[in-house]
């Protein structure tokens, strides 16, 4: 079977790993909504601090899609995004990976991340183009455009220097055909029979070719978007 689908975390670890190795070493960086410190490893020639609301225990509220297990133990700061109990521009890069979607008001967060940068400072930030609900109830948003960001971070003070869409229309499709078997016995209580698992593997394999021949369909909708920008 075709690998369409399977590359969103991969490309999104990828980009955020060359971004990190970007920034000079010893800069001062805080992983906003850290959460198990995922990314701290690409971070060794940095001075790290990791924050988080720390919440979330891997099994919320039960609704949709969870984790399991989740352990915040080793975050540096406990607090709310929105009031991070730092100084103004007391980092020299700050990233927010996957964590919009899981804040009530996404640009109160990104104007607080806007506050802690100094000038001249390196804002990194991912969050799903469209999502599935997970981490209930931590969970407001089910994506972001790049108008979103061009709009807000302009507003916040934040040029924007790259936005990266990660993925396409054919690549999410696979994805979430790959899930259907799952979802179905989960919401449906039906067990797809050998014949439909074949055809589903079918239109997986058909949307591999088209994702090879895509000329722009992520602008109608990609896993994600990479975002860069420096503060003014």
């Amino acid at each position: 079977m075709t690998a369409v689908g399977t590359h969103n975390q991969a490309t999104r670890e990828a980009w955020l790993e060359t971004a990190l190795q970007a920034i000079p070493s010893g800069s001062r960086i805080l992983d906003a909504g850290a959460g198990e410190g995922r990314y701290r490893p690409l971070c060794a020639h940095l001075d790290y601090v990791g924050q988080d609301l720390a919440g979330y225990d891997g099994r919320g509220d039960g609704e949709a899609l969870h984790a399991g297990s989740w352990d915040c133990s080793g975050v540096d700061i406990v607090s709310d995004i929105t009031a991070i109990p730092e100084a103004d521009a007391s980092f020299d890069a700050v990233m927010c990976i996957e964590v919009l979607e899981h804040v009530p008001n996404p640009v109160e967060a990104l104007r607080e991340l806007a506050r802690l940068l100094r000038s001249g400072g390196t804002l990194i930030v991912t969050a799903p183009f469209c999502a599935l609900t997970h981490q209930s109830p931590y969970f407001f948003q089910t994506g972001f455009s790049r108008y979103y960001y061009e709009h807000w971070l302009e507003w916040l003070g934040v040029e924007v220097e790259e936005i990266t869409l990660n993925g396409n229309y054919f690549e999410y499709l696979g994805q979430e055909l790959r899930r259907l078997p799952a979802i179905a016995e989960r919401y449906a209580g039906a067990k797809m029979p050998r014949e439909a698992i074949q055809e589903i593997e079918a239109v997986i394999q058909r949307l591999g070719l088209l994702s090879v021949q895509d000329q722009g369909s992520a602008e109608l909708l990609a896993f994600g978007l990479h975002v860069r920008g420096r503060k003014r």
